[in-house]
């Protein structure tokens, strides 16, 4: 059977949603591996959205606490706000109490991808803070530390991104992901992939 990876992410301006198509491609091209983008729900309404000139979310499938248990592996994305993730993605986390009792993701590999408004926004303590969610839930996290290679240590060019996972900066809104942030992205998804087909197989 394939390994299941979800890429589960929220995004308002769609940076983060840039880095979730790349690394959903670096894991599909893992054989045996079944890659799939979800959003999780919006909790801002229609009239907040756009007095902040939020456009509108793409057709990517909103998801449910209780599908996250179907899945072997998870790849969670977010914006971040003031160091941390963004509160919809927290909000998403809150609600997976259910599942926590059931212990239905312990032992469930999961890494993070994120964004952030500038160098010093929170490129380590957004996904820093975030690890606090797995750790309750028992899974498992995957960092790529420094296995993305010399684009680890790229000096002339302004990357988002950490040993952590796969980032981008989005300044004012108007930077999307470079060329480098995605191929960051796309090794994230392969990289976590491969480690979640191993674990699925050694069960």
């Amino acid at each position: 059977m394939a390994t299941k990876v979800y890429i589960v992410y929220y995004s308002m301006y769609g940076h983060v949603e840039k880095l979730a198509e790349e690394i959903k491609k670096g894991a599909a091209s893992v054989e045996g591996v079944e890659a799939k983008l979800w959003q999780v729900p919006e909790t801002l309404p229609e009239e907040v959205l756009s007095k902040m000139s939020a456009p509108p979310k793409s057709d990517v499938p909103i998801i449910s606490t209780d599908q996250l248990a179907e899945a072997d592996g998870l790849l969670l994305g977010f914006p971040t706000r003031f160091g941390m993730m963004a509160a919809q993605f927290k909000a998403f986390l809150d609600a997976t109490g259910g599942l926590w009792r059931t212990q239905q993701l312990a032992g469930k590999p999961a890494g993070i991808f994120y964004s952030t408004g500038s160098q010093g926004g929170g490129q380590e303590t957004t996904p820093l803070t975030a690890i606090t969610q797995l750790v309750h839930h028992g899974m498992i996290f995957v960092p790529i530390g420094y296995t993305f290679g010399a684009g680890m240590f790229e000096m002339e060019k302004v990357k988002g991104g950490s040993p952590y996972g796969a980032g981008t900066l989005a300044g004012d809104g108007s930077r999307f992901p470079t060329e480098l942030e995605l191929e960051q992205a796309f090794h994230q998804g392969k990289y976590f992939a491969t480690i979640a087909k191993k674990l699925k197989e050694s069960s």
